[in-house]
């Protein structure tokens, strides 16, 4: 199965955001040995940089690197998804600007649940970044459940317990881009988000 085969955008509603720039993943892959779910922001500036885009992509770079930090012994995307790990972003398009509005990341949220759909077996949704936890609270919203995650700083929110639709949900900071390299704080906390998302989906 493709994501991007179900995952599609008909309308192109958001204004702020570059949909020449839409990529959902493309990768074949069996949904059933998807435990983890991780959703970073939006689609990078130019598509080469795409998570599944080869081993050069600056998404699939960090992306990498954030699971070594990890302490995972992987060297590609290839490697993460066969951990049971699936990436993915919240907005679908690229972005324009520094940030999306809250309009964009709410008609984006309704990809992202049709995407979650697809992996009936996850147990865990890894948040990266505050449009992915927008996105979710939007998700829930919309569908008249409770809020996911709570207003507040994410090194607040770290460790909180936290679930939507039978996954344990761990809000996090983004891994994919450049800021990856810069903010060494984040870097480890990221680190450390991923080793207990795969320490629960291991335990469970």
């Amino acid at each position: 199965m493709k994501p991007s085969s179900v995952v599609q955008c008909e309308t192109f509603p958001c204004v702020d955001v570059d949909n020449g720039r839409f990529v959902v993943p493309g990768v074949e892959l069996d949904p059933d040995q998807i435990r983890i779910v991780m959703v970073s922001e939006a689609a990078p500036a130019v598509l080469e940089d795409w998570f599944y885009a080869g081993p050069d992509a600056l998404f699939a770079e960090t992306t990498v690197q954030a699971f070594r930090d990890a302490g995972e012994d992987v060297s590609s995307v290839a490697d993460i998804l066969d951990l049971g790990v699936y990436l993915t972003t919240a907005v679908k398009c690229g972005k324009t600007g520094y940030g999306v509005t809250t309009e964009t990341v709410k008609a984006c949220s309704q990809l992202l649940e049709r995407e979650l759909g697809l992996f009936p077996l996850v147990r865990a949704l890894m948040l990266m970044g505050d449009v992915a936890i927008k996105a979710v609270n939007a998700m829930a919203r919309r569908n008249g459940e409770p809020r996911v995650i709570p207003t507040g700083s994410t090194y607040k929110l770290r460790g909180g317990n936290y679930s939507f639709r039978e996954m344990k949900v761990f809000p996090s900071y983004v891994q994919a881009g450049p800021s990856f390299f810069i903010e060494k704080s984040k870097r480890r906390m990221i680190a450390e988000d991923i080793a207990s998302a795969l320490a629960y989906v291991r335990a469970s």
